[in-house]
């Protein structure tokens, strides 16, 4: 995959609905009709090595396990993402991402995420072969335990369940191409911070090409409103990690913490104070019933969000899926940053 100019010759067009079939044409070639509920074979037949698509890479990245991730998306020819809403983005129909996940330089899965039509995205995963020449399509039940991150850590290839319980259920969305993950104020302590690549896609990018349907809305260095550095990477993180969920209006809305990203834009430290003391449900060891906290100030190990963070218990980590292996990064970061609050 090349980062050139949005492409002008890929055509993604809906047709026989009753049957959910999608024709793709890719400068004038079919690659494939694709069958809503049988999705092509091989990753090439997404159209994902087409030089029209554009790399991007968001400046809080979510923790996969110290796997490395590349991403691109395209978007069709004339085509504008509705930014009408800063918080929820409306991606045209035909657009389409990949992320493609490695382990010590070999390639071990492809993501694939792609709005077929008005109804909504369609999600699969591909799986590379040994010898990286090739990628098939994943049973919809996903491949448990297909490889080793860490001695006796596995990396399992997540089903179309696992998919939408992160990019939701019943509205699915993508996930890291917003605002404040597209930013050009990039966050010099971002935690797993990625370079910013000549040719990757911005909100600037997005404005000079006039991909947006709302420009003046949309600010293109957006940043999380605090002066401390800390709470910047911190909230950061959360807001990539956590907030695909904890986000005040998906299917645990009523479950603290709440980081929208509004918010974190308008007052950082407001979303910060409100984590401290913050009541919780789940019960930290050795405090008496109902008085646990999200973050107990000055007090790491008494703070729930922290105590998550560093379990690798089904019943009790967070995030609750998609990791094996515990962020040891982002739990001396939030270590530090709780150590210091008041």
């Amino acid at each position: 995959m090349r980062n050139v100019s949005w492409g002008s010759k890929v055509i993604v067009t809906a047709v026989a609905a009753l049957c959910a079939a999608v024709a793709v044409q890719v400068r004038g070639r079919a690659i494939g009709s694709i069958d809503l509920h049988k999705l092509p074979q091989h990753l090439a037949e997404t159209g994902a090595f087409d030089p029209a698509n554009r790399a991007f890479a968001p400046q809080y990245p979510l923790w996969s396990d110290g796997m490395s991730k590349q991403r691109w998306i395209y978007l069709p020819a004339g085509t504008t993402i509705d930014t009408s809403d800063p918080e929820d983005w409306k991606f045209p129909v035909g657009t389409r991402l990949w992320k493609e996940f490695s382990l010590n330089g070999r390639k071990v899965e492809t993501r694939f995420l792609w709005k077929a039509s008005e109804a909504g995205w369609i999600p699969a995963v591909y799986v590379w072969n040994a010898e990286g020449t090739d990628a098939t399509l994943a049973p919809e039940d996903g491949i448990p335990r297909h490889v080793e991150v860490a001695p006796n850590k596995f990396h399992s290839i997540p089903s179309r369940t696992d998919c939408t319980a992160c990019h939701g259920a019943k509205k699915p969305v993508p996930l890291g191409f917003t605002a404040l993950q597209l930013s050009t104020d990039r966050d010099p302590n971002a935690i797993h911070g990625e370079p910013l690549r000549p040719g990757m896609v911005t909100v600037q990018t997005l404005v000079d090409e006039k991909r947006l349907s709302n420009p003046a809305g949309v600010a293109a260095n957006a940043r999380i409103a605090t002066a401390d550095p800390a709470t910047r990477a911190v909230l950061g993180y959360l807001s990539a990690n956590c907030a695909m969920c904890h986000n005040g209006r998906g299917e645990i809305a009523a479950l603290a913490p709440v980081i929208r990203v509004a918010d974190l834009l308008a007052d950082g430290d407001a979303v910060a104070r409100a984590l401290l003391s913050h009541p919780t449900r789940w019960q930290v060891p050795g405090v008496p019933d109902g008085r646990s906290v999200l973050v107990h100030p000055g007090e790491p190990a008494l703070s729930a969000m922290l105590l998550r963070m560093r379990s690798r218990s089904p019943s009790s980590q967070m995030p609750p899926l998609g990791t094996v292996v515990r962020d040891q990064a982002a739990i001396d970061a939030v270590t530090a940053w709780i150590t210091t609050r008041k």
